[in-house]
């Protein structure tokens, strides 16, 4: 048990390694069967797929509305809010709210009295009155509770999924998305992280209940994500499968989620929203396009220089030490996905990772892609959730040069890379007093197999004694930051602690040039509509979004 647990960037670099060889043993295998005979592969249970076939164009290409040019990213935890992905959307293009921690972020917003009324306005169209009745009278502080008093806690999620924090999730994510979705016709999507699997389908269920549009999902492979997607449109049971470490390579963990628990016979339709598979190369993508369990609609390919969490460098080893707690990871030539095996795939594809200058967009275009992701843009407009004062402290930065971020191998307990921006006041600042370590979210939490067979939940990021006894060792525990307490802090929801409140994380993508651009055109503050016209700048009315039956015809 005490061997390596945790997914390290050594162990990704094997997978990507791995998923290489078994695409250039496909390719050979079908150059070597062209006299007329095709290789059938397993993909997984459910897919008789050939390989070399391609997909039904139908089946990838289903044209609901046209495809965006610009996606505004799904950012930490609250930082793409329902304000930001509305914002996005009404003008045209896509925004995505983040469904991370949502549970947190909405308990937080009831606590402190639910100003301006939105929760309460999205919470009385939620089909259900009882399960708002109970939500309410469970959370909701009339007037808000005073400053110094600590946040409510939510329940952290486990395998057995009680009804209450299940409850949580789905009207949680149905509010964020009908916020977002209100007072225009426009599509909103939302993002999650393929590593947090504990409140995946309950969360779907909600946000598909608001009208969600896409899904976007990455941090992992979520190849049984479109098939979820699939049984929940049509109200059926689905399944999820949970990776619990020190299992045996048979045994398998399933999350069952059934939507008809919660509706009797007057059950409102459901319309499968578009999956978008978060990659960061063209063998993840090939994977998911190939093993899914459903239609996958697309790709966002997001290179190192994104914000957030990063897929770790193809080489184990390559990284220094930076003037922070932690370890800087070093990208090369073989981290950056090959966009024409990615073309070839025949499914549309935006590109992620220091693409958010107009110029960079007109680049795009031209390798293929139906437009750009944006997030650190956005992250630091008017509308997103990003604290105020953490919005003019890094405006002025930008402003002046001085802002850094930094790619570090060791603050995330996920074992991915995590984009950190060194402030004053943050995780990042050397001379604030030391955290004690508390894990009381649990968000990333990692189930485990223990030495008696019971299934357990640990985070490197907890306390080292406790991580240690449920089979981690002190090293995979090192300079380990808890993301969860920290992002909601950097939306002006984090927990209090006594006489001080936890410090923000704060992170970005790596290119600041498009913030300080855009800081300059509006006077240092802007808003997402400024973002967008900075983007689109000189592009047609006409080409700011694509037919989906177009983008078969680039590959």
């Amino acid at each position: 048990m005490n061997g390596d647990v945790y997914e390290t960037p050594a162990a990704h670099t094997f997978l990507f390694e791995l998923l290489d060889i078994i695409d250039h043993a496909r390719e050979r295998t079908n150059r070597l069967n062209l006299k007329g005979r095709r290789v059938m592969i397993p993909m997984n249970e459910s897919s008789d797929r050939t390989v070399g076939t391609p997909p039904d164009e139908e089946d990838v290409n289903e044209p609901r509305d046209r495809l965006p040019t610009v996606i505004q990213g799904g950012m930490g935890v609250g930082v793409s809010n329902w304000t930001l992905a509305k914002a996005v959307s009404r003008l045209g293009q896509l925004g995505l709210v983040s469904g991370t921690g949502l549970d947190s972020v909405f308990t937080r917003r009831l606590q402190l009295g639910d100003p301006g009324g939105h929760m309460r306005r999205a919470l009385d169209r939620f089909p259900i009155p009882g399960m708002v009745r109970n939500i309410w009278d469970t959370w909701f502080v009339p007037g808000g509770k005073a400053a110094e008093k600590p946040f409510k806690l939510v329940t952290r999620s486990t395998a057995e999924m009680k009804s209450s924090w299940t409850e949580l999730m789905i009207v949680s994510n149905f509010v964020e998305v009908f916020l977002a979705k209100e007072g225009h016709g426009n599509p909103v999507g939302i993002n999650y992280l393929e590593k947090v699997q504990l409140p995946t389908m309950a969360s779907l269920f909600g946000a598909m209940l608001a009208g969600v549009g896409y899904v976007a999902m990455g941090a992992g492979i979520p190849a049984s994500i479109p098939g979820i997607l699939d049984g929940l449109a049509a109200w059926k049971p689905v399944e999820l499968n949970l990776r619990v470490e020190g299992t045996h390579a048979r045994e398998t963990h399933a999350l069952h989620f059934d939507p008809n628990r919660y509706f009797s016979d007057d059950r409102p339709e459901l319309t499968r929203p578009r999956f978008l598979g978060i990659v960061s190369s063209d063998a993840i993508a090939r994977t998911l396009a190939r093993k899914a369990n459903g239609r996958v609609d697309g790709f966002v390919v997001e290179n190192h220089t994104a914000g957030g969490h990063n897929a770790p460098p193809r080489r184990a080893g390559n990284r220094t030490r930076q003037p922070v707690e932690g370890l800087q990871a070093l990208y090369g030539e073989r981290d950056r996905p090959d966009l024409e095996k990615i073309r070839a795939l025949g499914r549309p594809f935006w590109l992620a990772g220091s693409y958010g200058t107009p110029e960079r967009l007109r680049e795009a275009r031209e390798q293929g892609a139906c437009g750009i992701q944006v997030g650190t843009a956005f992250a630091f407009c008017a509308e997103s959730g990003t604290a105020a004062s953490i919005k003019d402290e890094v405006l002025r930065q930008c402003a002046s040069g001085e802002l850094k971020a930094i790619t570090d191998c060791r603050a995330s307990p996920t074992g991915f890379p995590f984009k950190l921006i060194v402030l004053k006041n943050s995780i990042t600042d050397l001379d604030r007093p030391n955290r004690k370590r508390i894990c009381d979210l649990g968000y990333l939490r990692q189930p485990y197999r223990d030495d008696r067979g019971n299934l357990g939940y640990r985070c490197a990021a907890e306390p080292v004694e406790s991580f240690v006894r449920k089979g981690g060792t002190v090293e995979q525990a090192a300079e380990k930051q808890c993301l969860c307490n920290g992002l909601l802090a950097t939306i002006g929801l984090g927990q209090v602690r006594g006489e001080s409140v936890e410090f923000p994380i704060v992170t970005a993508g790596q290119d600041f040039d498009p913030v300080r651009r855009m800081s300059r055109r509006a006077s240092i503050r802007y808003s997402a509509s400024d973002v967008l016209d900075f983007l689109l700048e000189g592009l047609p009315e006409d080409q700011r979004s694509v037919e989906p039956a177009s983008v078969a015809s680039r590959s």
